[in-house]
């Protein structure tokens, strides 16, 4: 385990919002990496889902850094306009 992992598991132990926080920001941060990964896998550049999407370059890259700000049905869109479909899952 690194440093920054003994330290961040050390922080959870003592501090529930802390804790709360970090899994929160881990959790928009991987849903804007599955997105990335996504459009890549699909061959898709950032200019041309924009044009599928009618939205400007700067929105797609809002999007994906920023995910925990979208509303599910442009998360829907995203992954339509990538051949994709939308899953979510409550487990």
């Amino acid at each position: 385990m690194s440093d920054i992992d003994k330290y961040i598991e050390k922080r959870k132990q003592r501090d529930a919002e802390f804790t709360e926080d970090f899994e929160s920001g881990y959790i928009s941060f991987k849903i804007g990496v599955m997105l990335v990964q996504a459009r890549n896998n699909a061959g898709i550049a950032l200019e041309e889902l924009a044009n599928r999407l009618n939205l400007d370059e700067s929105v797609i890259l809002g999007i994906e850094n920023h995910p925990e700000d979208v509303e599910i049905l442009t998360l829907e869109r995203y992954a339509k306009a990538l051949g994709k479909t939308l899953l979510v899952e409550i487990k």
